[in-house]
């Protein structure tokens, strides 16, 4: 089967099969580059990589409006709870089986907070719908078990930050690409602010095809 993808902007993607559609990481109110609001987003299944500002986003709009349910950390799951919405919690290492295939949770390097409060930690996920696997590295610096967790999933496509400062710039970000193998990359977290890396130019993994996405393009795989 095959699988839409669409980039939101900054980290957020929006994946669609013929019956499923999930969320990660939808920030679309504040987010200076996004051609979406959070109304026209119509999902079941959202997933979360950690509690930023700028990852959580519309989750709380979204959830409500669509009746989805939230994947993420447990913490940031109690907190999401909190706010009337469905979660499902899970940790680094935890899958999550659901009837559209499953949602699990890597490390990342990285904090995860939301308006002063811990929200555990930060996560990588990867997703699988209508078997395409989809690992979104979340905010992360690079480290090795990158290597280990291509091995175990075997992505289909990986999301790789490489905005530097925050996370991995360009160069960095090329080395967990090449560490992942997953068949496309896609940069992410890079140009939103002035503070960001501005442009893609000097990420240049060896051995993998990059696909470069702005924010409303969509791409299908499979």
């Amino acid at each position: 089967m095959s699988i839409v993808l669409t980039f939101l902007g900054h980290a957020g993607f929006l994946l669609e099969s013929d019956d499923t559609a999930l969320v990660i990481d939808p920030f679309l109110t504040d987010n200076p580059v996004a051609k979406h609001k959070p109304d026209e987003i119509k999902c079941g299944h959202i997933a979360l990589t950690h509690g930023h500002a700028d990852h959580v986003g519309d989750t709380v709009a979204i959830a409500r409006a669509n009746d989805a349910m939230v994947y993420g950390a447990f913490e940031l799951c109690e907190y999401l709870g909190g706010q009337g919405v469905s979660t499902s919690s899970g940790n680094p290492g935890g899958k999550i089986e659901t009837d559209f295939g499953f949602v699990a949770f890597t490390q990342a390097f990285h904090s995860s907070s939301y308006e002063g409060q811990y929200m555990g930690p930060a996560c990588g996920v990867v997703v699988n719908i209508a078997g395409v696997t989809v690992y979104h590295c979340g905010d992360t610096g690079l480290f090795s078990d990158m290597k280990l967790i291509g091995e175990i999933y075997k992505p289909d496509i990986a999301c790789v930050p490489i905005g530097d400062r925050l996370t991995m710039g360009p160069e960095l970000g090329a080395r967990a690409a090449e560490l992942i193998g997953a068949r496309i990359t896609i940069p992410i977290h890079f140009g939103t602010w002035p503070m960001l890396v501005e442009s893609s130019r000097d990420f240049s993994p060896h051995g993998v095809k990059v696909h470069d996405m702005q924010p409303g393009m969509t791409l299908r795989y499979g």
